[in-house]
C-alpha cells in the first residue's frame, strides 16, 4: 500500500525558512512526477511545486524564487525548501504521487496523498 508521510512543518517568523519532507513507501519516486500542494481553510488546495525527474521543476508564481523542490531517489523522499517565508505561505502542505498526466499542479491528477504538515508563519 502506497503511503506518503510529510514532515518538517512548524512555526516560523516571516523571512524564515523550513524544509518539508515527503517520505514515500511502496512507491519509487525516481522518474515520476511528485507534487507539493497547500491548503488553507475555506480555500481550494493549490499546487505549489512539482517535479518530474529530468524535467525542469514547476513553481507557482507565488513561490517562484523562494521555494525549491528536490528529491533523493535513494531515500524515496521529496523535499520542499521554503525560504523567505511570508504569512500568506501559512497552510497545510501536502505531497502527492501517482500522477495520472495533465497539469502537474492540478490536484485532480494525483492518486496518492499524504496527511499534510502544518506551516505557520507569523508576521
Amino acid at each position: 500500500q502506497v503511503q506518503l508521510v510529510e514532515s518538517g512543518g512548524g512555526s516560523v517568523q516571516a523571512g524564515g525558512s523550513l524544509r518539508l519532507s515527503c517520505q514515500t513507501s511502496a512507491y519509487t519516486i525516481s522518474g515520476r512526477t511528485i507534487g507539493w500542494f497547500r491548503q488553507v481553510p475555506g480555500k481550494e488546495r493549490e499546487g505549489v511545486a512539482c517535479y518530474a525527474g529530468s524535467f525542469s521543476p514547476y513553481y507557482a508564481d507565488s513561490v517562484e524564487g523562494r521555494f525549491t523542490i528536490s528529491q533523493d531517489n535513494a531515500q524515496n523522499t521529496v523535499y520542499l525548501q521554503m525560504n523567505s517565508l511570508k504569512p500568506e505561505d501559512a497552510a497545510l502542505y501536502f505531497c502527492a504521487a501517482g500522477f495520472r498526466g495533465g497539469t502537474c499542479t492540478d490536484r485532480g491528477n494525483y492518486k496518492h496523498w499524504g496527511q499534510g504538515t502544518q506551516v505557520t508563519v507569523s508576521s
